[in-house]
């Protein structure tokens, strides 16, 4: 993605003062925010998936079932969750807490920490979508064809048949768009699905070509920086 992109949130609340404080704060920070005044609100626009923060006011037991539903959904990322609580203790299921009463201080203290959080995550978990053919060698010294179809910080999505075995180190050479030179990878093979995808994680790239690797991804990966530094 070569445009700037922008973090999506959930606000859940009915209190005016939280909506009017924290949804500033989300805004500062560069952060589209949905306001949901219900939870059945939240829980309908988390169905689409892409929401990165989650913001609940944990007044009653449905914002505290939302939790869990979120936890108990197959969703592989996760979204960050900052709970606004009146507890002093931590609460299972968020990973910042907002303390009651909501300041404009506070919301900013809170919500950097989440951004921060969100950053890395995101980071982690970005995979760009390729479609390059190569010629890759296992660990016997076994020539196959694979199609590199994503790359990410910390491996690559191929299709490949007949699949390999959990464990076979694949070593190969990919030229990614717009790059000056061909990178060496070698990637262990992690998980195996149908139709020949499969899911490998680096095991080695020479610093020089991790170089290129990463700044091609942060090309890709541009988010829009907040209005305070984080």
């Amino acid at each position: 993605m070569n445009s700037e992109m922008s973090f999506q949130s959930l606000l859940v609340s009915r209190d005016p003062d939280v909506l009017r404080i924290v949804n500033r704060t989300l805004t500062t920070l560069s952060i589209r925010t949905k306001i949901c005044f219900h939870v059945s609100q939240a829980q309908g626009a988390m169905v689409d998936g892409g929401i990165d923060l989650i913001v609940i006011d944990l007044t009653d037991d449905q914002s505290i079932n939302l939790l869990r539903e979120i936890w108990k959904s197959g969703a592989t990322k996760k979204p960050i969750i900052v709970g606004i609580t009146n507890s002093q203790h931590g609460v299972p299921g968020i990973h910042v807490r907002l303390a009651r009463p909501v300041t404009g201080e506070s919301a900013l203290e809170c919500l950097k920490a989440a951004y921060s959080r969100m950053l890395v995550d995101f980071r982690n978990h970005a995979r760009w979508a390729l479609m390059v053919s190569v010629a890759a060698t296992d660990d016997t010294n076994r020539l196959m064809p694979i199609t590199v179809t994503d790359i990410g910080y910390g491996g690559v999505g191929l299709r490949v048949q007949p699949t390999p075995e959990i464990g076979r180190v694949l070593t190969f050479r990919l030229l990614l768009p717009g790059a000056s030179r061909m990178i060496h990878i070698e990637a262990r093979v992690i998980w195996n699905r149908d139709f020949g995808r499969t899911g490998c994680e680096f095991v080695r790239i020479p610093p020089v070509d991790l170089d290129i690797l990463h700044t091609w991804i942060k090309q890709k990966t541009i988010v829009k920086g907040p209005a305070v530094p984080v």
